[in-house]
């Protein structure tokens, strides 16, 4: 684990201490609400705001009136002005908390979060296309031509892999995060990169590797809401997918690439991110989320369960875990990176992630050498000689990145792919088609050494770990078997706990898993990690992960809350993952 300069992880601390000051427990002035008595429309943050503290505010209305947003722009306090949220019905604005308990006790609000920050998931080299069948798709003529995919992140900079025949294909760019800077991250040119970049920076006679993306021909469309740290906000990641949303048929984007996230605070059912991604699912756009890079984080006592963020945790979007390729063009000997964050999702207990796929030590384009991340992170440079005959010094075009924000991309590539194939499937059934064609063949453990601190990760490979298994391009095409068009039919099950302390899946008529013998559930998360016991599709070796009730975790999973305290954990955490850029050999 390779970390950044002390200047960059205490930029990044100060940030993230200003998201979850609703997480802190109450100062000396004491909570705005009496312990047990906040109304249920507050989240649980909130309740333990104290008295005359600022804090940043998202409202959901039943219905968003032009009185109900005059009214916001009274209440609201500081510089920043109120900001419209229509795409679901909220406002997002800052207002001293004392006024929590009026807006709680509006019969027209639903819902009020935390505006929290939301931070990117990057912590292959060339061969990550090898290890899920990309090159079965480019054989066949499939590169992603006439499909548009939204990049929500911190911009793209077309450095010359990003052109095509009629010009850049960045065909639209939007800042929604008003520093007065574009791309000064770099994170969002790289996840492109993996996504739809077609090599043309490393394409030549003196060139011995090409770095191209899944779909090498996607138009791109970006939309920066991650800042020049690559920090953003909720309200400014919504704003991000509304746009979208509403530039889906002038672009044809039929995907949606989100490789960042924030810790999860409160149900995924009045969570506002995930009511944004569920908003651009039901549009007709299928939402690819990172998992996070938790997996490590032991901080609950759960051994990396539990570590799922938004908005992956939600059941709509396919969320996406990260493998490393080992340096090698087979996927038989590739293996779970130790830092991906595993589930099941606190709160809902949802089934996640849904897939793995390549995403450590990814080698993809590099805005420019201005960019923060090539300066904060020297050693992830890569060398001219690496594939450059007589090359010399480090690359100007391309940049090495770790993390679930590298293997969401591929993922993303792949339903370009599949609905350049098949332009009529629907996101679920995407979603239904990619699972349940997914490598599934696993060790049943492995271990990783992190090479600074000497400790050792374990990992098993259980559907909360893998998900239904390894994306795999070439099986998709080549399957005929299309789920319900209905939205949500493909919705990521919920899980339990029965009497005996068998994790099972709950049965849900509405969804596809479990319908038949064509989607059962060992048919889509294998046999080696679901097992029937009667009627329940039981969980393998859960005793393994969480053991009794007694044990310190396991009510952190099983849970129907998020703890403050953990709240608070998770925000730490959430900080390491990102300022510091995993890579395992």
């Amino acid at each position: 684990m390779r970390r950044v300069n002390k200047m960059a992880s205490a930029f990044r601390n100060l940030a993230l201490a200003s998201v979850f000051l609703g997480a802190s427990l109450a100062s000396a002035t004491g909570p705005v609400l009496a312990p047990g008595r906040a109304p249920s429309k507050l989240s649980a943050e909130l309740a333990s705001v104290a008295k005359g503290k600022m804090v940043n505010v998202i409202v959901q209305y039943r219905t968003l009136t032009a009185h109900e947003f005059a009214q916001a722009q009274t209440v609201a306090k500081g510089v920043m002005p109120v900001k419209s949220l229509s795409l679901i019905n909220a406002v997002a604005m800052t207002v001293k908390s004392d006024s929590l308990a009026t807006l709680a006790n509006n019969p027209n609000v639903a819902h009020v979060s935390i505006d929290h920050q939301v931070v990117e998931f990057s912590t292959t080299t060339d061969f990550y296309d090898q290890a899920v069948n990309a090159p079965y798709a480019w054989s066949a003529g499939l590169d992603g031509s006439g499909i548009g995919v939204a990049v929500i992140d911190s911009g793209i900079t077309d450095q010359g892999d990003f052109s095509g025949v009629n010009g850049s294909r960045v065909v639209y760019s939007e800042n929604d995060n008003f520093d007065g800077v574009n791309n000064a991250f770099g994170h969002g040119s790289h996840v492109a990169g993996i996504l739809g970049g077609d090599g043309a920076n490393s394409t030549g006679a003196s060139f011995t590797k090409t770095f191209k993306g899944i779909a090498p021909n996607v138009n791109l469309l970006s939309f920066r809401v991650l800042d020049g740290a690559g920090v953003g906000t909720d309200s400014t990641v919504i704003a991000g997918i509304e746009s979208a949303i509403n530039l889906k048929n002038t672009y044809n984007i039929r995907v949606m690439n989100i490789s960042l996230g924030r810790p999860v605070a409160e149900s995924y059912t009045v969570d506002p991110l995930c009511q944004a991604v569920e908003a651009a699912w039901n549009a007709g756009i299928v939402v690819v989320v990172a998992a996070g890079n938790d997996g490590r984080d032991n901080s609950m006592k759960t051994n990396g369960y539990g570590t799922i963020s938004a908005p992956g945790n939600d059941p709509y979007v396919i969320t996406v875990g990260a493998m490393k390729p080992e340096g090698t063009a087979t996927r038989a000997d590739d293996l779970i990176a130790s830092y991906s964050s595993k589930g099941p999702t606190l709160v809902d207990h949802i089934v996640k992630p849904d897939l793995v796929a390549p995403g450590n030590l990814t080698i993809s384009t590099l805005a420019s050498t201005s960019a923060a991340i090539y300066t904060l992170f020297p050693q992830d440079q890569v060398a001219e000689s690496y594939y450059i005959t007589g090359g010399s010094g480090s690359s100007p075009y391309y940049f090495t990145l770790s993390g679930t924000s590298m293997a969401t991309p591929v993922v993303s590539g792949a339903a370009a792919l599949l609905l350049q194939h098949n332009s009529s499937l629907t996101p679920d059934q995407v979603k239904a088609r990619l699972m349940k064609t997914a490598y599934k063949t696993f060790p049943k453990v492995s271990t990783a050494v992190d090479p600074v601190t000497g400790i050792k990760y374990t990992d098993y490979y259980d559907m909360f770990t893998v998900g239904a298994g390894y994306l795999d391009i070439q099986a998709a095409l080549t399957n005929t078997d299309t789920a319900s068009s209905t939205i949500g039919s493909a919705r990521s099950p919920a899980v339990s706990v029965d009497s005996k302390g068998n994790v099972y899946i709950v049965t849900n008529s509405s969804v596809v898993w479990g319908t038949s013998v064509v989607w059962g559930t060992s048919v889509v998360w294998g046999t080696s990690v679901v097992s029937m016991s009667g009627a329940e599709s039981v969980l393998t070796g859960s005793s393994v992960v969480w053991g009794t009730s007694t044990d310190g975790g396991y009510s952190v999973v099983w849970g129907t809350s998020v703890p403050a305290a953990t709240l608070a954990t998770l925000a730490a955490q959430v900080d390491a993952a990102t300022a510091e850029y995993f890579g395992e050999k």
